[in-house]
């Protein structure tokens, strides 16, 4: 059967309520107060760099690498100690798991969140033992959308590369998938700032409810 891999942040849980937090710590210890707000959701999810860069633009500071380089780290420990607070599972995505298990399939993660945080939440959630492998941004040299995280997550879940497919909620997943030449199924109730339809995934699910059925027709 085949392995469903899943990405973790807008795919299996609505991280972005924790990590803008985390990133509003870093701009009031700057001295400019809560930069970011719920409305940029679809930054948060594409990791904490993006969220530093899109505060500092705000602040008139577009280019300021360095400045974004040295909170990182800072960010990253804020998160880590408030990784749960706000962040909440998506309806039906466990069920969904649970179905494809049921039905013989493997059921993995490949995130581009660091290893450890990702251990981390999902242990917090109750739910990191429902997942045969996770693999994070750090676990393997390279990160998503090199093919290389997706197959690993693959292989250490017991599948076979060739018989997978990646659900998640942007290009990068899109383009992971597509490196790795096989199919994707992209969620459109994420947060993610991309025209989920224009990237022309395998599929669309508007709820996970969906993804059971569709993980048949693409492997059936």
């Amino acid at each position: 059967m085949a392995t469903v891999v899943f990405d973790l942040d807008g795919t299996l849980a609505n991280t972005s309520g924790d990590l803008l937090a985390a990133a509003n710590w870093c701009f009031r210890d700057m001295g400019y107060g809560d930069v970011l707000n719920d409305a940029d959701a679809g930054t948060a999810v594409k990791g904490a760099r993006a969220m530093l860069r899109l505060g500092l633009m705000r602040m008139g500071r577009p280019d300021d690498e360095a400045e974004i380089e040295r909170q990182f780290p800072r960010l990253v420990s804020a998160y880590g100690d408030a990784i749960a607070v706000h962040t909440y599972l998506y309806p039906g995505a466990m069920e969904a798991v649970e179905a494809l298990k049921s039905a013989g399939h493997g059921v993995a993660i490949c995130t581009n969140k660091p290893e450890g945080l990702a251990h981390d939440l999902l242990n917090k959630l109750g739910v990191r033992d429902d997942f045969s492998a996770l693999i994070g941004a750090d676990t393997l040299p390279v990160r998503k959308p090199d093919p290389a995280p997706l197959r690993e997550a693959v292989m250490r879940a017991g599948g076979d590369p060739s018989l997978c497919c990646l659900v998640g909620d942007t290009d990068t997943d899109r383009n992971t998938a597509r490196a790795l030449g096989v199919p994707s199924v992209l969620v459109t109730f994420g947060p993610g700032e991309d025209d989920m339809a224009a990237l022309q995934p395998e599929a669309l699910i508007s709820h996970f409810d969906e993804l059971p059925p569709v993980v048949a027709t693409l492997f059936g």
